[in-house]
């Protein structure tokens, strides 16, 4: 691995670890409004939440194909 597959490696790695602390933190903003009369903020942030998963997955494949 060159130095600059390294980095580049490294930096998709930092990426995904930041995506997926923000997956948690909207899944912990969701409970406070379940049962609530927020059930379209609710399925948006599940939604939201599907797609960062997504993107911690894909970077973290990413970091994977470049070692």
């Amino acid at each position: 691995m060159s130095a600059s597959t390294g980095s580049t490696a490294a930096e998709l790695s930092v990426a995904a670890d930041h995506v997926d602390r923000y997956r948690e933190r909207v899944a912990g903003l969701v409970t406070p409004l379940l049962g609530g009369n927020h059930d379209d903020a609710v399925s948006a942030m599940y939604e939201a939440e599907r797609a960062l998963r997504s993107a911690s997955r894909a970077l973290e494949r990413a970091v994977r194909a470049l070692k």
